[in-house]
């Protein structure tokens, strides 16, 4: 649904909801938000630009039915899959999602520690996803040290959320301590 909307800000580098709000510009996506969250297109963006209120949605992902997070948003759902080195393949993760969807889940969380080629798997979920689908990068950044984080630079790190992104995940939660 979004393939229009995405290729109107194609070449530009910075295309994220946060950046056109603060720019006092309303989005496709913004625009879709409130009439789901039945608020304002002026609140919604106020609110984004504020960073009260996040529109998951990576350029990357464009089958995504855009929704909201936020104070002012309704509250959401998340539900949390994922493939490990003990269960599971892509066709399982494909049908979790479409279960979590189907009985309502606003996002899903991609957990996926192994058991395959984490990034078909991960490809196919977004592909396959109308919700924002999130992941934790430190999962296959360990897989990808087999498991000896002495081993983990922070370039390694950095380009496992890069690449992320690139295929498409609307959102990452970063675990990080000192």
């Amino acid at each position: 649904m979004r393939t229009d909307w995405i290729a109107k800000r194609s070449g530009h580098s910075n295309v994220s909801q946060m950046h056109y709000a603060r720019q006092g510009v309303v989005t496709e996506e913004m625009h879709y938000v409130a009439q789901r969250e039945n608020l304002p297109v002026e609140l919604i963006r106020e609110e984004v630009a504020r960073g009260r209120m996040i529109i998951p949605a990576n350029i990357n992902h464009p089958n995504l039915e855009p929704m909201a997070i936020g104070i002012a948003s309704k509250c959401k759902v998340n539900a949390n899959i994922g493939a490990s080195p003990n269960s599971s393949n892509m066709q399982e993760e494909i049908d979790k999602l479409h279960l979590a969807v189907k009985y309502g889940a606003d996002t899903v969380m991609d957990l996926s520690t192994g058991g395959g080629n984490l990034d078909e798997i991960r490809t196919a979920i977004i592909k396959a996803s109308t919700v924002p689908i999130g992941t934790v990068p430190i999962y296959q950044a360990l897989e990808s040290v087999h498991g000896n984080i002495e081993k983990l630079t922070a370039d390694d790190f950095l380009h496992i959320i890069e690449k992320h992104a690139q295929q498409g995940v609307d959102y990452q939660t970063i675990h990080a301590e000192f």
